[in-house]
């Protein structure tokens, strides 16, 4: 058997009680996000996570501390992703940055909102995720080790 978890990566961004979200268009339908992505090839987690974060909702942001490492298999293809989140801060919106392919756009909700969007949800990660930022979870960015 050849099992190989995906590395991903993703970001907390909060405003005034609501958070960035993605809506992308998967399999035939709109699905809510947190900006996330794969780590690519010779990029370290921090520049995957500012890097998605651009591609998937035209904001650059900063990451100021890691919210947790998330070990999730998708129910609808069996594959185990390894999500380490961020939490970043909103630096500067650029509205007229081209979004990867697939994003219908960003959007900023509350977590009622989302609540009330639940049948949308990609993951139960994003939740999980937002529950653990309110929770107050924060861990150095020091956690993440740059390879030798």
């Amino acid at each position: 058997m050849d099992w190989q978890p995906h590395i991903t990566v993703a970001t907390i961004v909060e405003d005034n009680g609501r958070f960035l979200m993605v809506e992308e268009s998967k399999h035939g339908r709109n699905v809510l996000n947190q900006p996330a992505g794969h780590l690519d090839p010779d990029e370290t987690l921090i520049e995957a996570a500012v890097r998605e974060t651009l591609e998937e909702t035209g904001w650059d942001v900063e990451p100021t501390s890691v919210l947790g490492i998330y070990l999730y298999t998708a129910p609808s293809n069996g594959v185990t992703y390894q999500r380490v989140c961020f939490i970043a801060k909103p630096l500067k919106h650029r509205p007229d940055y081209q979004l990867d392919e697939g994003i219908v756009g960003a959007k900023w909700l509350t977590r009622e909102e989302l609540i009330e969007q639940r049948d949308n949800w990609r993951s139960e990660l994003i939740m999980r995720c937002i529950d653990d930022y309110l929770a107050g979870n924060r861990h150095s960015l020091e956690l993440i080790r740059p390879s030798l």
